[in-house]
């Protein structure tokens, strides 16, 4: 999983990445906090997590055109900074007049996470290869990304509670600027691929692809029903740990050990994304996370729903890095930017759909039903997978990196 640390540029990709995770982490339960400190609404703390969805739903398609034809790497650094500036405005809503301003820079982080993701997604093959190295690049971010968001929310909320809205702020821009700083040092460039100046004809070009790619096509299915479970599940878990578990501790403690299973995992899945092909693999994944959702949301006792929790975290890992592993293995370098748009649009709209589903389910009948009924969805992500994705598919895990420009030294490219 370290090996792909041995790249320069990785290695301050990985940091910057780290680095602004943790600073986004810390918003997560301060701004809401903050929201509901002034206004004293339910509804308007839940607005302030709403819009972060609206620019992916709206904006999606475009961000992959952007990043394929603009140099990644200073698309990463300008959404960097947009991000800062961004969520600086939050300091300005000290009243339930001016909490609107709170809802603008909601819309303006999201923009720029929108924009950034395809972007670094696309850029991480120019700067590792497609090979083995291409599986530890993700297999470390996976890692990472699980490990530093448990934890970051909670050090948010305390650094709230301790020191005020402001000083969680300072502390998430402080970050965005090191971010951005790690990824300006780096030196590998992702070619342009012409003007940006027919946007209708790049995305028909992106839609055309997933089209003729039966497979990817097959895998946006598949995931977009798993997602929507697992939102279902995730707006679901406090409401099972307060009456369930016995409170909010409890839920804690389960992010806690799902977090530990991050750590076991993220190991593992570089070993098996190399090895087996993407079908076994995804829906290995997929049938594991089913079963390990249904344990600990029929669990009796603390100590079962921990231990599901923590075995939930393995396939958890694998199933993100064989997903987007063979993506950037088998999408063609000039679409990989929309491609990547493409999912994360879809993502934003099933997590959308599970987060409103999922208690809405649990209104109408049952919390324990609506528990079941999300884990049924997701087994059916798993006959997707295997009804939809081709047979024999196997990664092409010992493959060199193309001999072309954009995999060769990072002083040789322009």
């Amino acid at each position: 999983m370290l090996q792909a640390l041995r790249v320069r540029d990785f290695r301050l990709l990985w940091t910057a990445r780290s680095i602004a995770t943790l600073g986004t982490g810390l918003l997560d339960v301060a701004v809401p906090a903050h929201v509901y400190a002034v206004t004293g609404s339910a509804l308007a703390t839940g607005l302030s997590l709403a819009f972060r969805y609206l620019p992916a739903l709206l904006l999606g398609p475009f961000a992959g055109v952007i990043a394929d034809r603009w140099d990644r790497r200073r698309i990463m650094i300008t959404t960097d900074l947009m991000h800062t500036m961004a969520i600086s405005v939050v300091v300005l809503a000290e009243t339930p007049e001016s909490i609107w301003l709170i809802y603008v820079a909601s819309i303006g982080q999201g923009t720029a996470a929108v924009i950034f993701r395809p972007a670094a997604q696309a850029h991480t093959p120019t700067v590792v290869g497609v090979g083995p190295l291409l599986t530890s690049a993700n297999a470390l971010g996976a890692f990472t990304t699980g490990v530093v968001g448990l934890s970051a929310p909670p050090i948010g909320g305390l650094l709230f509670a301790t020191s005020g809205i402001n000083t969680v702020i300072g502390a998430a821009i402080a970050a965005g600027l090191l971010s951005a700083t790690a990824i300006a040092r780096t030196t590998t460039r992702s070619r342009a691929h012409g003007p940006a100046h027919k946007v209708l004809t790049d995305l028909t070009q992106g839609l055309r692809h997933l089209r003729q790619a039966a497979a990817t096509r097959a895998l946006l299915a598949t995931n977009s029903a798993y997602l929507l479970a697992n939102a279902a599940l995730t707006a679901l878990l406090i409401p099972f740990g307060v009456t369930r578990l016995g409170g909010s501790v409890q839920v804690g403690y389960l992010l806690s050990a799902l977090g530990l299973g991050f750590l076991l995992g993220a190991p593992i899945s570089r070993r098996l994304v190399d090895h087996f092909s993407p079908r076994a693999i995804i829906a290995l994944s997929q049938s594991l996370v089913a079963g390990a959702f249904f344990l600990m949301f029929n669990a009796v006792s603390l100590p079962v729903a921990l231990t599901a929790a923590a075995l939930l975290g393995v396939p958890g890992v694998t199933l993100l890095v064989a997903i987007q592993t063979w993506l950037q293995r088998v999408t063609p370098k000039e679409l990989l930017g929309r491609v990547s748009s493409a999912f994360v649009t879809v993502e934003a709209a099933a997590s959308m759909a599970g987060a409103f589903a999922g208690p809405t389910l649990s209104e109408l009948i049952s919390l324990p039903l609506a528990l079941n009924a999300a884990c049924a969805v997701t087994l059916l992500s798993v006959l997707l997978t295997l009804g939809l994705m081709p047979r024999g598919d196997h990664p092409p895990a010992a493959a060199a990196a193309p001999a072309d420009a954009d995999h060769q030294h990072p002083s040789q490219l322009a």
